[in-house]
């Protein structure tokens, strides 16, 4: 049983009382970060593997998300908007929250369904912030994120000790939780722009009987330095795309809500047309559980 507990305020102090749900790829580093910084972590998992590992790392067990959102902060790392709604809006799990509690929700969601999120938090005086994240598995695992963050600014300013434990850089962009959520998918949209590119670049590179692996490394280098071009360049040179660090499922769901938030405000994303065709592909073929860097592949070799 997991008993309520007061939260301690300020800046490099502990934090009693935080909730982990979703203990998938990021959920786990991110709860074990906040473990290794001397937190009382809770978690809950749909499946129990996860679970085992971090409580026997100290963690406490949730037999349900009811009992973890007992405690004053709660952090979920769910898939999508529906595993967010199912889990936390239309559960019934709010009305059984404590009011003054605060949901920080980390996931990649729609803008509709972070304005849906927020009212039905406030509905019943539960704290609501977004704040999906910016890097894979090792980054993550290094407390090194660059965090997106929206919402009441009072909220992020109670959160923020624990996301300087999870994260690099806090990005402070709005009061309404959606305005997180849409930098994010911008951002993911813009990342598989650039694998599009790369998979083309590599492909008449290697028509050319230019080795790709330099290639990259010469792009990387000079052109385009950063994180996207040289890792995802890489991936392609190498044809290495497990383990995935984000599927190709994934992808496509953040491809989708990029073109949906575009169709909102009347704006054409030709590119993001094309990657529609080009995500869906690469899926077709079997490469859904792949890394989606995978739909470099579709480029003719």
């Amino acid at each position: 049983m997991v008993e309520p507990s007061e939260t301690v305020q300020g800046k490099g102090l502990r934090m009693s009382g935080i909730a982990v749900i979703g203990l998938g790829a990021m959920g786990r580093p991110i709860a074990r970060n906040l473990l290794n910084a001397g937190h009382d972590v809770v978690v809950w998992n749909r499946s129990d593997g996860p679970t085992d590992e971090l409580v026997a790392a100290g963690a406490r067990r949730a037999a349900s998300v009811a009992e973890a959102m007992r405690v004053p902060v709660v952090l979920s790392v769910l898939a999508d908007d529906r595993a967010v709604a199912e889990t936390f809006i239309d559960s019934g799990v709010l009305a059984r929250t404590r009011g003054g509690t605060v949901h920080v929700n980390l996931a990649t969601v729609s803008p509709s369904l972070a304005r849906r999120a927020d009212e039905a938090h406030s509905e019943y005086g539960v704290g609501y912030v977004a704040a999906p994240v910016f890097g894979r598995v090792p980054v993550a695992e290094a407390g090194a994120l660059n965090i997106l963050a929206a919402g009441e600014q009072g909220l992020i300013d109670r959160v923020q000790p624990l996301l300087d434990v999870i994260g690099s850089r806090t990005w402070r962009l709005g009061d309404r939780p959606e305005q997180a959520n849409i930098v994010k998918i911008l951002g993911n949209y813009l990342i598989a722009c650039a694998i599009q590119s790369l998979g083309e670049a590599v492909s008449v590179a290697e028509g050319a009987g230019v080795d790709s692996g330099q290639f990259v490394e010469l792009l990387t280098s000079t052109l385009f330095p950063g994180a996207v071009y040289s890792g995802y360049g890489s991936m392609i040179a190498e044809r290495r795309y497990q383990p995935a660090g984000f599927t190709a499922v994934l992808g496509r769901k953040d491809l989708h809500l990029a073109l949906d938030a575009a169709n909102d405000h009347d704006i054409q994303l030709p590119i993001g047309e094309l990657l529609r065709a080009v995500f869906a592909q690469a899926i077709a073929d079997g490469g859904g559980a792949d890394d989606w860097a995978v739909i470099a592949e579709q480029q003719p070799r």
